[in-house]
């Protein structure tokens, strides 16, 4: 007998995967426990294993495609069996074979899905709410509308004042073309109506809102560039992490009002506190303790005393959350990743530089979970070891702030009245000045110097 393979919940907080590659090709045989396809959430690729044994008969979401968790993927059965009603029964629309009755004709819009209570009326696409206008909206709309991809820019409200409720979300998104989830997120990122892109009558794709947002090129004259035509160049495709990093740090820039501090920190004693450290336990623990390690140790310390810096913008308001997870970003041959370290407070220099060491080999080698790589509070980016003194690190959303680390360097400087050598360091606390305002943040940055240039203080 035939049967759907879903994209399964891999994670407590996976809501949605990106199919990275598929392993079998349609008819190729299936066992049980074959590895099928892979599949990408907050940049864990984890590959997904057969649950049934037969044929692969129809692949479902193509590679590059996001989607929800419990979707149907693809569909296994025997190399003759009729899988005409799995094809036109759930999963992705853009999938299913249409058949003489449920087709739309050529250039007619497919179906509005029906909602429940909502009377639905014409949208025009143009933006409802003016460039830099307040849009008023209940954190219901707002949660729902960030679900769908749906730009509240666009939608009428129909609350008290013109205040945008969930039933107008989805009124406006039953009168856009059908889409999948990742192109009405793009679609909203550039905001673009969905409306304005081309397609073929199916399900609006990713690469379709891409193309449609994408200027179009300036005519060259003839001799311009290299040789007779223009030169393309090689093109790597934004998917997979690179998709990731890309839609994430976009989303943060445009969505939060980032200010960064920064200042240069005497780091005399934690330099001189490290090699006592390496000197120590590198026997004991077959490496080195980095100044990564005592720098979380210190954050996490600094975010039990100052927990306001340890939250997240939530529809409900501003959420102080009880745990640290510290997140720690790492370069690796899939791009940047930010293994997180839960409960961060409660742990010694030791065991955090262990746990640290054990989550990056498993997010290089590819093995994360993701849960390795989700729910942090707060990250530390370090450049330090690259030359860079100071930068402006984008904040990890849903997260309030970042530390951004500079290199460590002897430099002159005075010292009760003398000249003296001291190793300098840059720190840069970038955070969202709509969850925490400049003065308290710089207590904070504070905090976290004094423990740098005396840290025998994180004794008492």
């Amino acid at each position: 007998m035939a049967t759907k393979i879903i994209l399964p919940k891999l994670g407590q907080t996976m809501e949605e995967g990106t199919i990275v590659e598929w392993f079998k090709g349609e008819g190729d045989p299936v066992e049980r426990g074959d590895a099928l396809f892979s599949v990408e959430s907050d940049k864990a690729v984890l590959e997904v294993e057969a649950k049934a044994k037969g044929v692969l008969r129809k692949v479902l979401v193509p590679a590059g495609e996001k989607v929800p968790i419990m979707t149907p993927v693809a569909i296994v059965g025997a190399p003759d069996e009729d899988i005409s009603d799995l094809l036109t029964e759930g999963g992705p629309a853009a999938t299913r074979e249409p058949t003489a009755a449920s087709a739309p004709a050529q250039g007619e819009q497919a179906p509005r899905p029906e909602v429940p209570g909502t009377e639905y009326r014409e949208v025009e696409q143009a933006p409802v709410h003016a460039a830099g206008e307040r849009i008023v909206a209940s954190p219901r709309a707002r949660r729902v509308a960030a679900e769908m991809g749906v730009d509240l820019a666009y939608v009428a409200g129909s609350g008290p004042n013109g205040r945008i409720i969930e039933k107008d979300v989805l009124a406006y998104a039953a009168s856009q073309p059908k889409a999948t989830p990742l192109a009405r997120r793009v679609a909203a990122e550039a905001g673009m109506p969905l409306a304005a892109v081309p397609s073929d009558g199916g399900r609006v794709t990713a690469e379709q809102v891409r193309a449609a947002a994408q200027p179009a090129p300036s005519p060259r004259t003839r001799g311009e560039g290299w040789g007779e035509g223009p030169s393309e160049g090689a093109v790597t495709p934004m998917a997979g992490v690179r998709a990731v990093i890309a839609n994430r740090m976009a989303t943060s820039a445009h969505t939060t009002a980032a200010v960064t501090l920064q200042s240069v920190v005497d780091a005399t004693e934690l330099v001189a506190l490290r090699t006592r450290l390496k000197e120590a336990f590198e026997k004991e623990l077959g490496f080195a303790i980095g100044y990564n390690d005592l720098l979380a140790y210190i954050v996490a310390r600094c975010l039990t005393e100052f927990p306001y810096m340890n939250a997240r913008l939530d529809p409900e308001g501003i959420r102080q959350l009880p745990e640290v997870n510290l997140g720690l970003a790492v370069d690796s041959e899939r791009g940047l990743v930010v293994p997180v370290i839960r409960g961060a407070q409660r742990m010694g220099v030791k065991e955090l530089a262990l746990e640290f060491r054990a989550l990056v080999a498993r997010a290089r080698e590819g093995r994360a979970q993701p849960d390795d790589l989700t729910g942090g509070t707060f990250t530390i980016t370090n450049l330090g070891m690259f030359g860079v003194d100071a930068f402006s690190p984008i904040i990890n959303l849903p997260e309030c702030a970042i530390l951004g680390v500079g290199r460590i360097r002897p430099e002159p400087v005075a010292v009760d009245g003398q000249v003296a050598v001291r190793q300098r360091m840059w720190l840069s606390l970038t955070f969202d000045h709509r969850l925490v305002d400049g003065a308290p943040a710089a207590r904070f940055l504070q905090a976290i110097m004094r423990y740098i240039e005396s840290p025998y203080l994180l004794l008492a």
